[in-house]
């Protein structure tokens, strides 16, 4: 207990330690810029007055998680269910959920090769179909270039699958034994009980997954670099190159002096904000949800 305690206390002051250096070596941004560094459109370290703003980098990596959930979720989800209910014999679904689990191990700079020279090429064709038919719709106004926001996405939907599909079969393995018997023993079919009883069962797992998701899509760096176009634009179309606040520090704290290196700290809070206070306010809401319905 002690030791869980200690822990527990460890891994909260690494974090109030981290902010507060963002925080304080931020402080020269925060005084300069305020709350207009999060409306401002343009980023120009170069100018003869430095501009900072990251508007377009806050929505670019909004989009980018919100579009890899989308993609990710069902197709993560499904595949727990496919996984834990006995639809395949039980040596290969064994061999498969430790596939699921060595895919959730792959770095993700091997996720963003693959998405360089694999998906974007074979993206194009594709992109070029939906701006010509449908380039009247503000999703596809733009031609494809290549690296964009779409790329991003699902390259980024790839990479939390696998984390979604082990947490969830976790989730649904943990079901009790007796719900499932009861069902059965009641003449449900095998869909019926998983809809009607397991999937509820495990409802907040499988909910808490999409909080880790939702967390690794933020945060991710590396493979969204290679992929997105590292645009910093405000444009509707998912064709159009974008970039995130990960992007940005990658890209560019290495040549970073003076007043940008402030600039960037400033972004990088943002983005453990956004990151922490987002799924945090989101378990509290699963959490009093499951309250709520578990009083009723």
């Amino acid at each position: 207990m002690v030791l869980a305690q200690a822990s527990a206390i460890a891994v909260a002051g690494l974090l109030v330690a981290i902010a507060l250096t963002l925080l304080i070596v931020a402080l020269p941004a925060i005084q300069t810029y305020g709350l207009s560094f999060l409306t401002g459109r343009v980023w120009d370290p170069v100018a003869g007055q430095q501009v900072f703003g990251v508007l377009p980098m806050i929505i670019g990596t909004a989009a980018s998680s919100g579009l890899a959930l989308l993609l990710a979720v069902p197709v993560g989800v499904g595949s727990a269910i496919f996984l834990s209910e006995d639809f395949l014999p039980l040596p290969l679904q064994r061999r498969l959920v430790s596939l699921v689990e060595l895919l959730a191990a792959i770095p993700s700079v091997v996720y963003g090769f693959w998405g360089l020279v694999v998906l974007i090429p074979r993206l194009q064709p594709l992109g070029w179909w939906l701006h010509t038919h449908l380039g009247w719709m503000p999703l596809f106004s733009t031609p494809p270039v290549g690296p964009g926001l779409l790329p991003a996405a699902i390259v980024l939907a790839i990479m939390i699958v696998p984390l979604i599909t082990a947490i969830a079969w976790d989730a649904l393995m943990a079901v009790p034994l007796e719900l499932r018997l009861a069902a059965a023993a009641l003449g449900a079919s095998r869909w019926s009980a998983l809809l009607g009883v397991l999937i509820p069962a495990a409802g907040a797992g499988i909910m808490g997954v999409f909080l880790l998701a939702l967390g690794r899509a933020l945060g991710e760096t590396m493979a969204v670099t290679m992929v997105i176009g590292n645009a910093n634009q405000l444009s509707p179309s998912l064709l159009a190159p974008a970039n995130t606040l990960a992007s940005l520090l990658v890209n560019q704290f290495t040549e970073a002096r003076g007043m940008q290196i402030s600039a960037l700290m400033y972004a990088g809070l943002v983005l453990l904000l956004i990151s922490s206070l987002l799924v945090n306010l989101l378990a509290d809401w699963i959490v009093r949800g499951a309250h709520h319905r578990s009083r009723r």
